[in-house]
């Protein structure tokens, strides 16, 4: 199903594609690049700016073709519709047309293989597999035959490729080995964003439950959702402890200082339904990057 868009202002228009790529849920791919790189320094004569930079723009590029696959095909499966109590979504709203929104997509995918070849020049094969699982996952997430964010795999796809991969690869391509602390510093990023989007499956549990979306909340009910919202905000301060523990890095543990933010998303979660988990997801985008922040600043003490 599409929508014919009217003409709009070119004002409008662009903001409409800014909208589209949600700028509040770009914390999910910068943070993990963060972190991965500051972890990098202990490796001495390593960091390069111009490969941080593609690592970068190569993560939020497919962040945000992630998100305007999910914008277009959610409102051709019929999950975003006129009861949406979400984020403005630009097809529903018929600001932007569906097939407009995926070519935008493709564009993004393009733009981070374009960054990822210096990536590849050096850091040899492991980064096309990186970069092209990272690439077709993303389309997965809500397109082709098995949708991810339709089977109760949305979670993991973000636990998988915003945290292990996304920490863990930056970690490979700066200091061209890996370690283990990358990849608990891997789920502490990936845990974070799976708040992220553990919150939206919990406001819109009914919808998705209409639509036959399976996300975890909608087979396992609103409990288990705060469970897992309280699991995966509290779970990264562990993890970085562990990570401090490994690199004899204990300036890490400044991460504590964000523990009361966890506290509180945690609790105004519970307390929350419908659109007023909107305010949630404003709360958890600021832990992660408060979190991702500080973990950088004490990796690099």
């Amino acid at each position: 199903m599409s929508v014919a868009v009217p003409d709009a202002p070119r004002a409008s228009r662009l903001r409409a594609w800014v909208l589209a790529s949600r700028p509040k849920t770009l914390s999910a791919a910068i943070v993990p690049v963060l972190m991965g790189s500051a972890l990098s320094l202990r490796e001495p004569a390593r960091f390069g700016l111009s490969i941080f930079l593609c690592a970068l723009f190569g993560a939020i590029f497919i962040q945000i073709a992630t998100n305007f696959i999910n914008d277009a095909l959610d409102f051709k499966k019929g999950a975003d519709t006129f009861e949406r109590i979400g984020p403005l979504r630009v097809t529903q709203a018929g600001l932007l047309s569906a097939d407009e929104v995926m070519r935008g997509a493709y564009a993004c995918f393009i733009l981070a293989a374009l960054c990822g070849v210096p990536l590849v020049l050096r850091g040899g094969w492991p980064l096309i597999v990186i970069g092209l699982t990272s690439i077709l996952c993303a389309y997965a997430y809500t397109g082709g035959p098995l949708p991810l964010a339709y089977h109760g795999l949305g979670e993991l796809f973000v636990l998988i490729f915003f945290g292990f991969v996304a920490v863990g690869g930056t970690y490979y391509v700066m200091s061209l080995q890996f370690h283990r602390a990358a990849l608990v510093a891997g789920f502490a990023a990936g845990a974070l964003g799976v708040v992220l989007i553990a919150i939206n499956n919990l406001r819109d549990v009914a919808t998705d439950r209409v639509s036959n979306k399976r996300t975890l909340a909608a087979r396992f009910g609103e409990r288990f959702a705060r469970f897992e919202i309280a699991f995966c905000a509290l779970a990264p301060f562990a993890a970085a402890a562990i990570v401090a523990w490994m690199i004899g890095r204990p300036w890490i543990l400044l991460t504590l200082l964000a523990l009361p933010l966890a506290i509180m998303v945690i609790a105004v979660v519970a307390k929350s339904s419908g659109s007023a988990l909107n305010r949630c997801l404003a709360l958890s985008g600021a832990l992660q990057w408060m979190f991702g922040i500080l973990f950088a600043l004490g990796a690099v003490i």
